[in-house]
């Protein structure tokens, strides 16, 4: 371990900032893809339908008992792909080219530049402490979510105003205005929770990493339910799902924003989507569930302890380290699930409801809510004179 730490040590910045670049690509693209194929699996379940089941490439056709996985619909991920790449491309002419085909790159950078932020698992050191694993531990981890991932909204308003097409160009407007409206809540919902993090006398921090470290007994969603509630309803609607999804809205805007768009550029949209679904998803399960601690009021390093004394080599950091990925990655995964069940059972909102709920309902709660835990932290962290 400590050989790998010193190797990737003597690395050049540059060439480090490389490696992690593409470590995000290879991660976040293929899980988009994989995404779109569950999501289709699931919404046949829920519907009694079989859902993707029929690809197969001749040249594994005669291997033993792939009849399975082809039932999976493993191999419609592989033909989606194929598909994405290399179908034919018109671009409209009345577009304007140069923004129609920056508006999807736009949307990917803030998906692949959040994700770094994100602490997706932590290890023990030598001294026994828990060290995170992530790309690039800020001290003001969720304010960079907020920030960069905020920035996603202006892909949508440059695919709508670049398509000059009125259907993307309202889609474009729609989502400017749902981000406006949600944001304020989302953010007034986990002030609560850095409130808490941020005792008097300790250490100002931001830190993704110090909230779940704050979170070894109970955890956040337990004792700030609201403000878990809040934040969730404010991630369907930031991340334009289902029953939010004014920004495409097939019923009145046909497709949205993305009405004039095909084959890459369509995909690379819906790449960006599933990316935000699942930042958003691990977001929440570091402000609210725990992380990688399993079960409340049981940290991960307590566990590691207890696994420690059954065997020394469960104890090792990469052990460790996988183990706490597996915790949190579990867990965000359920939410991703969630937001598919949700997709598909809850109907789509009219846009005068998604206002009055972002402004009338959400903003007042997550105001009252602050207020409430503001007042109750005080008195429970009062200083000692």
């Amino acid at each position: 371990m400590n050989a790998v730490i010193e190797l990737w040590s003597g690395l050049h910045p540059l060439l480090q900032a490389v490696i992690k670049g593409l470590a995000v690509i290879g991660v976040m693209f293929p899980f988009g893809g994989a995404c779109s194929l569950v999501e289709r699996k699931v919404s046949a379940w829920m519907q009694g339908r079989p859902g993707p089941n029929r690809a197969l490439p001749f040249w594994v056709a005669w291997v033993p008992g792939i009849g399975f996985v082809q039932r999976l619909g493993v191999f419609h991920l592989m033909a989606d792909g194929g598909k994405m790449f290399f179908k034919e491309d018109p671009v409209p002419g009345h577009v304007n080219k140069f923004y129609f085909y920056l508006a999807p790159v736009v949307g990917m950078i803030p998906a692949l530049t959040t994700v770094t932020v994100v602490p997706f698992g932590a290890y023990l050191n030598e001294a026994g402490k828990l060290v995170p694993l992530v790309l690039a531990n800020l001290d003001v981890g969720i304010l960079a979510v907020f920030a960069v991932s905020s920035l996603g909204v202006y892909s949508l308003i440059l695919a709508g105003w670049a398509s000059n097409s009125k259907y993307p160009f309202l889609g474009g407007i729609r989502a400017s205005a749902q981000l406006i409206s949600y944001e304020l809540s989302m953010t007034l919902s986990v002030l609560p929770v850095f409130l808490w993090v941020n005792a008097p006398g300790g250490n100002g921090t931001l830190s993704l990493f110090d909230v779940v470290s704050a979170q070894n007994g109970a955890w956040f969603g337990l004792w700030m339910p609201l403000s878990a509630v809040v934040f969730l309803v404010s991630l369907f609607a930031e991340t334009n799902r289902l029953p939010f999804d004014m920004a495409e809205g097939e019923a009145d805007l046909v497709g949205g924003f993305h009405t004039e768009y095909g084959s890459m550029k369509w995909g690379l949209f819906f790449v960006a989507e599933y990316s935000h679904m699942l930042i958003g998803s691990g977001v929440f399960v570091l402000l609210f569930l725990g992380g990688w601690n399993p079960l409340p009021w049981v940290p991960l390093s307590d566990v590691a302890a207890w696994l420690g004394q059954l065997s020394p080599v469960l104890l090792h950091p990469i052990a460790v380290g996988l183990l706490s990925i597996g915790i949190f990655m579990g867990k965000a995964l359920f939410f991703i699930f969630l937001f598919m069940w949700v997709r598909w059972t809850v109907p789509r909102f009219r846009y005068d409801q998604v206002m009055k709920l972002g402004w009338q309902k959400l903003l007042p709660l997550a105001i009252a809510n602050l207020i409430f835990y503001a007042i109750l932290i005080a008195f429970l962290q009062k200083p000692v004179s």
